[in-house]
């Protein structure tokens, strides 16, 4: 997997997905899966397939919801809630259309849908563009809000951001799960995969590709697990684990290096991600060591050559690890 250069004003774009606070997609900048699924049909019967498409029926109704949201003191899961961040999305009335959908993963698509279409004008489809038109339309695409899967950081912090649990309210009172030990390339190789691209069936991604993805998935593991470990205010469950997945995720970042010289993981060890202290009240120099290694994940992503990473292959988690079957 060898990814484009990307212009500042994608590089802008993606650093305040980075630095954003976890939130929904913009409720009235979302067009709904409907929409999507225009085009991109094999991608949204693929969803139906998955969990991130039944929360929105059952999430709700489950015991344990009800249990953190009594905790919590909500009157109704799917309105005004913390639980809208993550389990599903809102259109511009603030109405539940969907579980985490298309729009969750790469951004509300209301001010990146018609550039996204455009082919360049009347006759052009996506076989026949030409290839400048192509590299302006991605650039301007992502610019304006959208995450490629051709430029995979900004997509795996929104997988973490989720992933992570960054609440600690929502852990500490609610009882929320406190996250979980997220691993890039099992969950994308899993049910949630959708490679219809190029017609046909679903494939699985190559090699290369994932390769790229799991060294960018251990970066941004414990760059999210650096910032949210920089919010908690308490010794308890959440700062606990935040800390805890920091730490693992350095030592995956460890055995990378040791596979594999890849300069950036050296970067990163070697930085403030590798040697800011994981404990409470020291949120600047926590907040400083993962914008760090955010902008090193940024510059991987964006010149990663898979081909050149195959010494990482025996880290990469083997088809029985994956999460869940992925639709045909």
């Amino acid at each position: 997997m060898r990814v484009r250069p990307i212009g500042s004003l994608v590089v802008a774009a993606m650093l305040l997905v980075a630095r954003a606070s976890l939130a929904a997609p913009e409720p009235a900048k979302v067009v709904g899966p409907d929409k999507c699924g225009e085009c991109h049909k094999g991608e949204v019967e693929a969803w139906k397939d998955t969990h991130h498409f039944d929360t929105v029926n059952t999430m709700h109704r489950s015991d344990r919801a009800q249990s953190i949201a009594e905790k919590m003191g909500l009157k109704s899961i799917k309105r005004d809630s913390v639980c809208l961040n993550c389990h599903y999305t809102q259109n511009a009335k603030g109405d539940v259309i969907a579980g985490v959908s298309c729009e969750s993963c790469h951004g509300a698509a209301k001010d990146w849908l018609d550039v996204h279409n455009d082919f360049g004008g009347a006759g052009a489809t996506q076989e026949n563009e030409a290839p400048d038109h192509r590299k302006r339309r991605m650039e301007q695409s992502t610019a304006k809000g959208m995450h490629r899967p051709d430029q995979p950081y900004a997509l795996a912090v929104m997988c973490f951001g989720c992933h992570n649990v960054p609440e600690e309210k929502l852990v500490n009172v609610g009882g929320h799960q406190p996250g979980s030990t997220f691993e890039l390339v099992s969950w994308l190789e899993g049910e949630v995969r959708h490679n219809y691209a190029s017609g046909g069936r679903n494939r699985e991604d190559t090699p290369d590709r994932k390769r790229v993805l799991y060294v960018l998935g251990q970066m941004v593991a414990l760059e999210t697990n650096l910032r949210d470990l920089a919010k908690a205010t308490e010794k308890n469950t959440f700062a606990v684990q935040m800390a805890k997945r920091a730490n693992a995720a350095r030592e995956s970042l460890k055995k990378i290096n040791e596979a594999a010289k890849i300069p950036e993981v050296g970067q990163i060890l070697s930085g403030p991600g590798g040697s800011v202290e994981l404990k409470l009240n020291n949120q600047a120099a926590l907040t400083k060591a993962a914008d760090d290694v955010g902008a090193t994940a940024r510059r991987f992503s964006a010149s990663a050559d898979g081909s050149r990473l195959a010494a990482v292959d025996p880290l990469l988690p083997p088809p029985s690890q994956y999460k869940g079957s992925p639709h045909p």
